[in-house]
C-alpha cells in the first residue's frame, strides 16, 4: 500500500512579514538510519495568501505524478483540515496518527539551524480524569523480552490488538533480549468496557510525570494527536522508583512500550494489547 505522511504548518518569521508555510511530503516506511532522507517525495512554500486546500490539492498532484497514495497520515492538528479538504477531493484517505516517525525525522533536520524553533511541538490541553465508570481494579509494570513480544501477543484470541509491523522490535532494530516495559491493567468486569474505551481514544503512548521526585506522580495516556488522560496516580516511593525505573528502559528500548488489559492476573485471558511507542527526537 501507498503510505504517505505530510505537514502543512507556517515557519518561524520575523514580525510584520508574510507567513510562509511549508508542506512536506514523505513516503511512510520503516526508518532505518539516514533512510528517510531518501523518503522525501515533495517539499514547497507559499505564502498565507495562498495557503488554502487549492493550492495543497496541486502540490499533491505534483507529488503524485500520475501515482497518487492510498493514504495519507497526518499528525499535526493544524495541517489536518486543509489536507483533508485537499485529499478527499482526490479519494485519498487521511489518518490522523502520531506514529509519523520518518516525517519527523526529516522536519527535525530540515528546520534544526532556525534559532529557538521546535517543528514538532503541538498545543496540547491538561490531562483530563479518566470516566470513572471504567477505571480498572489495579495495575503493575511488567517487563517483556523485545524478542518475545510478537510470539507472545501476535497470534493470541486477542479481542482488541495493535501491534503494527513498523513498531516491532525487529524493526526498530531493538535486539531481541533488550526489556521492553509497559502496563498491565487488571480490569476486573470492565476489562472490555475499558479496553473498547481507550481503543475508540487511539493510544499513542504513556508516560510517567512525576509531582515530588521519588515520591509521587502518575501515568498519562496520550490518544489521538493531542488529547491527554490521568491513566493513574500514586503517592508511594516505592511506586515512584518503579515508574522512573519504566521511563529508563522506554528509553533503552527507542520509546518503545506496551499497554496490557486483562481480567485478572491469571493470565488465560487478554483482553487488549497496545504496542506502542513514544517517539525521541534524533
Amino acid at each position: 500500500m501507498n503510505i504517505w505522511q505530510a505537514d502543512f504548518y507556517h515557519l518561524p518569521s520575523p514580525a510584520g512579514q508574510d507567513r510562509q508555510w511549508e508542506l512536506v511530503i514523505c513516503q511512510s516506511g520503516i526508518v532505518v538510519s539516514d533512510s528517510y532522507k531518501e523518503q522525501i517525495i515533495h517539499t514547497a512554500q507559499c505564502f498565507s495568501a495562498d495557503a488554502n486546500a487549492d493550492w495543497v490539492e496541486k502540490q499533491i498532484l505534483l507529488a503524485a505524478n500520475g501515482k497518487l497514495p492510498e493514504i495519507i497520515q497526518i499528525f499535526r492538528p493544524q495541517s489536518l483540515g486543509l489536507i483533508t479538504t485537499a485529499s478527499s477531493k482526490l479519494g485519498i484517505k487521511v489518518e490522523a496518527t502520531r506514529n509519523t516517525d520518518v516525517l519527523k525525522q526529516v522536519l527535525t533536520q530540515r528546520h534544526k539551524n532556525i534559532p529557538n524553533y521546535n517543528p514538532l511541538a503541538l498545543d496540547k490541553p491538561p490531562p483530563q480524569a479518566l470516566p470513572e465508570s471504567i477505571w480498572g481494579d489495579q495495575w503493575q509494570i511488567a517487563n517483556i523480552a523485545a524478542g518475545q513480544i510478537v510470539e507472545l501477543f501476535g497470534d493470541r484470541p486477542i479481542p482488541i490488538r495493535s501491534l503494527p509491523e513498523s513498531l516491532t522490535p525487529i524493526n526498530l532494530g531493538i535486539s531481541s533480549n533488550i526489556p521492553i516495559p509497559g502496563i498491565v491493567v487488571y480490569g476486573g468486569r470492565k476489562s472490555m468496557q475499558l479496553a473498547r474505551w481507550i481503543d475508540r481514544q487511539v493510544p499513542a503512548f504513556v508516560n510517567y510525570i512525576p509531582t515530588e521526585v521519588g515520591q509521587s506522580g502518575g501515568f498519562i495516556l496520550e490518544t489521538g494527536l493531542v488529547d491527554r488522560w490521568i491513566f493513574n496516580t500514586f503517592e508511594s516511593a516505592q511506586a515512584a522508583s518503579i515508574a522512573k525505573a519504566y521511563e529508563q528502559k522506554k528509553l533503552a528500548s527507542k520509546g518503545l512500550h506496551f499497554l496490557l488489559i486483562q481480567p485478572d492476573d491469571s493470565g488465560m485471558t487478554t483482553t487488549a494489547f497496545w504496542l506502542l511507542r513514544e517517539y525521541r527526537q534524533l
